[in-house]
């Protein structure tokens, strides 16, 4: 679809029920913009969101509201070691009044999913998981059951507690469209957060947008206007964390083992016009591809042994490459 003003009319309109979302979640969470918005344009293209952070920074807060203001099914689920499979997506009961065998549906079966510290869970459970992700359905006993729509999966782990964990492998955290990384509060946050958790007042949460509006908005995100020459610009910078002597940053040719893969360029084109959507805009701008451009690709950059030796993270080789890549 080309730009033109009837689009950007119609994203204006049917992105107004973002500010009641995040003026709603603001009720509860405190800060956490960045975070919001990363869920936000997860939801809004479907691409499952890992979160990373130390305890207590509001991600389970931040997801639970989140599917408190949208009016949909939501399940926690608590990652740990001794966990199966079967308890994530489901198994064959037998039942007895009917004497036969029959399907009971995991946690998996709902809009929002939240799995808490999902390296806390053997391989086995985080490939059921992962393949429900990528399949959008679950096969239990030899049938077949498509999960709800929409259907999204925000996974949370800990950085700082490495014991009695297993952490992801590189081709799986692929599988997960942003992976955000989420920071302390502010001064001033912080002393509203105190606040409000020792006053002792509940607040109860409004659903402000239905999966009615939720659908109809990630259609409107697909047609949000992308130039040819953005598009190029997105190709540059995945293409640069494969070959960067190309883009003249030979010093990072040593320092990648694996860049992005074309997996990276559709992601950060849908991620940039779901971000775009969240400024009412209904064309992408450099400046949304560049905002976007490290949550979609630091988990998909990765790094050499030279580049641990100079403590060099993905972040920082992004941080190169998005500042010489020229914006168009």
């Amino acid at each position: 679809m080309e730009f033109n003003r009837e689009l950007n009319e119609m994203v204006r309109r049917e992105s107004v029920f973002i500010d009641r979302l995040v003026e709603e979640l603001g009720r509860v969470v405190v800060g956490q913009r960045y975070m919001i918005e990363r869920l936000l344009i997860g939801l809004l293209t479907g691409g499952h969101v890992l979160l990373e952070g130390v305890p207590g920074l509001a991600k389970t807060l931040t997801v639970k509201s989140l599917a408190d203001t949208l009016d949909v099914e939501f399940k926690r689920f608590q990652f740990t070691p001794d966990l199966l499979p079967a308890d994530l997506v489901g198994t064959m009961i037998y039942n007895q009044q009917s004497r036969e065998f029959e399907s009971r549906l995991g946690p998996v079966f709902s809009n929002l999913v939240l799995a808490d510290e999902i390296n806390r869970a053997p391989a086995k459970v985080q490939s059921a998981l992962l393949e429900a992700m990528q399949e959008k359905q679950v096969t239990i006993g030899g049938t077949t059951h498509p999960l709800p729509d929409p259907f999204l999966v925000l996974a949370t782990q800990n950085p700082i507690e490495q014991e009695g964990t297993y952490p992801l492998p590189e081709a799986q955290v692929d599988r997960f469209m942003l992976f955000i990384k989420v920071g302390y509060p502010t001064r001033e946050e912080e002393r509203i957060i105190m606040d409000r958790q020792t006053s002792g007042q509940k607040v109860e949460l409004s659903a402000v947008a239905s999966p009615e509006d939720i659908a109809r908005a990630q259609g409107v995100v697909r047609d949000v206007y992308i130039d040819d020459k953005i598009k190029d610009y997105i190709i540059d910078i995945v293409f640069a964390t494969r070959e960067p002597e190309t883009f003249g940053l030979k010093d990072l040719a040593g320092l990648i083992e694996y860049g992005g893969s074309p997996r990276a360029s559709i992601y950060l084109n849908h991620a940039a016009r779901a971000h775009a959507f969240l400024r009412h805009r209904g064309y992408v701008t450099p400046e949304d591809v560049k905002a976007v451009a490290p949550d979609v690709l630091r988990h998909r950059i990765i790094v050499t042994y030279e580049a641990e030796a100079e403590e060099m993270t993905s972040d920082d080789i992004l941080g190169r490459i998005l500042d010489e890549i020229e914006i168009p």
